[in-house]
């Protein structure tokens, strides 16, 4: 009879730590920063030529403002 109650309480136990991991919400930080970046890198990925394009042009112009000071 002793043994089923201890393996009750250790059942017991191992639920409520199951129940406190679901309601910490340490984790959801990280999956929206890994979930921001695999939008920013798919962005960058689709608009590869114009940034590649507008980044170019900035530069060009840096490079003859800079010439004309």
């Amino acid at each position: 009879m002793r043994n089923i109650n201890l393996w009750a309480i250790k059942a017991r136990i191992r639920w409520m730590k199951m129940v406190d991991c679901l309601k910490n919400e340490d984790g959801i930080g990280t999956v929206e920063m890994i979930l921001i970046l695999v939008v920013l890198i798919g962005l960058v990925l689709i608009f590869k030529e114009k940034l590649t394009s507008l980044v170019g042009d900035i530069f060009k112009t840096i490079s003859s403002k800079s010439k004309s000071v």
